[in-house]
């Protein structure tokens, strides 16, 4: 390879990879947790390194220019290289000490991780969390977490996952909701009950009505897709929502809807890129959470 021919920092064609998947300085400095003057300098430098210019302002935010358009790919594969280079060197460390980033819902984030990371920090002290705590689902292959927990079994062919467990959710609301709507005894006694949307679809409705319920959209006022949020609203008595009945059954301010009504089912993977899954310090954390997420 011809070292000489390449004239520029990979810091700065980095700066430039994620502003452009981002579509504006902003929203990229956010990424890369830097302040976002510095990141503009950053993509500044790339372009006065190539000599040629990346973006154009397009209201407030940037477009790619044609040059740029016909950069992107390339610089996208580095960064698919630096990556895997990352990845690699982490899957052969097997040193116990440093940070480990746990992907995970809000309300897993809030509800069933708070013992386990005590127990971890106990155990494990060398070890530092972070907790990526999002409703999104994070990218293993580039880092944005290093074990993720899913409600769903993954596709990519370099990820590892195990699944832990079946979860029952159930309805819940407040007993004052209840009460405003006549308690209601069979499924059809919620024709006019207002429920938490958490979904931006109707994939919620559609399930709730496989359940025996007869829904429309209008039984659905309000829509948030963070968990968090919707039990918020919940036991503020706004409608009804569900929960991992775990979690739900340990809220003293709710009850159950409809209590001998078929729980909703849903699945808890635990998810690792598989190289980074021979690192002893993700492999402890990994096989920790499986165990205890494995317990009700």
């Amino acid at each position: 390879m011809e070292w000489n021919g390449v004239k520029f920092d990979w810091n700065h064609a980095k700066a430039f990879l994620i502003t452009a998947e981002e579509g504006s300085l902003s929203a990229a400095a956010r990424v890369l947790g830097a302040a976002q003057p510095t990141l503009g300098r950053q993509v500044s430098a790339f372009e006065e390194e190539l000599g040629i210019v990346l973006f154009q302002r397009v209201g407030r935010g940037l477009a790619l220019t044609e040059a740029g358009l016909e950069l992107l790919d390339h610089v996208r594969a580095m960064g698919d290289a630096a990556n895997r280079v990352s990845l690699t060197a982490l899957g052969q460390s097997q040193s116990i000490e440093g940070i480990v980033r746990i992907s995970a819902s809000e309300v897993y984030a809030a509800h069933l991780l708070p013992p386990i990371i005590a127990r971890l920090r106990r155990d494990q002290p060398g070890i530092e969390i972070e907790i990526v705590a999002s409703h999104s689902t994070s990218d293993l292959r580039r880092r944005e977490a290093d074990i993720a927990i899913r409600n769903f079994r993954p596709t990519e062919p370099d990820l590892v996952a195990r699944k832990i467990r079946d979860v029952p959710a159930q309805l819940y609301a407040t007993p004052e909701y209840l009460n405003r709507i006549g308690n209601p005894k069979l499924p059809f006694d919620l024709r006019n009950a207002e429920f938490i949307n958490i979904t931006s679809g109707d994939a919620f409705m559609h399930g709730l009505n496989r359940m025996g319920l007869d829904l429309t959209k209008a039984n659905f006022p309000i829509m948030t897709e963070n968990y968090l949020v919707m039990w918020e609203y919940v036991k503020r008595g706004l409608g009804i929502g569900v929960l991992d009945a775990h979690i739900g059954d340990a809220e003293p301010t709710v009850m159950r809807v409809l209590p001998d009504l078929e729980p909703l089912m849903f699945p808890i993977w635990l998810v690792a890129h598989r190289e980074i899954s021979t690192s002893l310090r993700i492999r402890t954390v990994f096989d920790l959470l499986a165990s205890e997420l494995a317990t009700p």
